[in-house]
């Protein structure tokens, strides 16, 4: 059997031409648009490269020997693969003949120094009193999705925010690829499996979450939210697995709520809208959504409260308990914004008190003066 250090290096080599990116702190995204185009994405911006491929054929090549390191094949019959490198960079790649021109090929880039809060703190992601805030709402339970298009920074707070997860609970992760990379003594990391060439060997995240109910979990973290497992976890966050993580892609807080139904309706449970929407809104507690902006920074620009479903008017109740606001440009391009609490109460407060919570000072004197004002 070859060594497994060995095959990674093997499988590497094929990919000799975008090498010295993936080998580059800087570079967040490596896109391949053919042998001939390949674009990075350094600090939010995108470059072109001088680099290529020698041709379709080696391009190929490099695509199925990383299809081979994580089990899956990939071909003209099966010509979509969703894998990761050797250090858990992410690999979509879509070959002709679904991509006439192709293959095309976007690789996310994992990052082996872990994206602490400190570091987002410092990059601008998010200001300290709304990381004061977040820590306890974690700390309490809340069940919280991330929300945000793609390449936003979802999976990176879904780190941060899981290190507010308090020591000595048990935390199970189900993932499609494994990328996430809590700090915690005590975790379990699962992660699907497609079909085999044949239909055999699917593992879905729907399956390992069944299971995972059966594993005394104290919390439960899911990489994205993609399908049917969306009403099996609203599910489980109304029958008392609170403090629940996970990420899914919406533009605004209001369209995770929209999102969360129609992935509820891939499941194969008939449950009327109504019903549906109740469990919704009872068991989300928290949208932090985050965003890329202009300038190619990715911030949190909406920490929102869901507290509930009107059912005279069929609209969620939602409030935003911190919004970012924008100020223009800088000289060299930069957007200008800030992040601060609005002063509304959330309704949650009681949740938090009976886990021990308070809200943090920055909140309660925001609350006073949105009360006080023109008082």
């Amino acid at each position: 059997m070859i060594p497994q250090e060995v095959f990674e290096d093997t499988l590497l080599e094929f990919f000799a031409p975008i090498r010295p990116f993936l080998e580059d702190a800087q570079v967040t995204e490596i896109m391949i648009n053919g042998p001939g185009q390949i674009f990075i994405e350094k600090k939010g911006k995108l470059y072109k490269t001088d680099a290529v491929f020698p041709d379709t054929r080696a391009l190929i090549s490099a695509l199925r020997n990383a299809a081979q390191f994580v089990g899956k094949a990939v071909d003209e019959e099966r010509p979509i693969l969703e894998g990761r490198l050797p250090d858990g960079s992410r690999v979509a790649a879509v070959l002709p003949p679904a991509a006439p021109g192709g293959p095309f090929v976007a690789i996310r880039r994992f990052f082996q120094e872990k994206l602490t809060v400190e570091r987002l703190m410092k990059f601008g992601a998010m200001t300290p009193e709304v990381s004061d805030a977040l820590e306890r709402f974690v700390g309490a339970k809340l069940n919280v999705i991330i929300a945000g298009g793609t390449a936003s920074g979802k999976t990176s707070m879904l780190n941060a925010l899981s290190s507010y997860i308090p020591e000595g609970e048990r935390v199970v992760i189900i993932e499609d690829s494994k990328e996430l990379q809590l700090q915690r003594e005590h975790v379990v990391q699962m992660e699907a499996r497609p079909a085999d060439a044949k239909g055999r060997g699917e593992v879905s995240i729907r399956q390992l979450f069944r299971t995972t109910l059966r594993m005394r979990p104290d919390r439960i973290v899911i990489g994205e939210i993609r399908g049917g497992e969306a009403l099996d976890l609203i599910q489980a966050m109304t029958s008392g697995h609170g403090g629940c993580l996970t990420t899914l892609h919406a533009t605004y807080p209001r369209d995770v709520l929209t999102r969360l139904e129609t992935m509820s309706m891939m499941s194969d449970v008939s449950m009327p809208l109504v019903a549906m929407r109740a469990q919704i809104a009872s068991a989300i507690n928290l949208v932090v959504q985050v965003s890329r902006l202009r300038d190619g920074s990715r911030k949190i620009t909406h920490v929102t409260e869901i507290y509930g479903f009107d059912h005279d008017t069929g609209q969620y109740n939602v409030q935003d308990l911190f919004l970012r606001t924008y100020q223009g440009l800088d000289a060299e391009g930069n957007v200008l914004s800030r992040i601060e609490p609005t002063g509304i109460q959330p309704v949650f407060y009681e949740q938090m008190e009976s886990q021990g919570y308070d809200l943090p000072d920055s909140m309660k004197e925001a609350i006073w003066r949105r009360q006080h004002a023109g008082a």
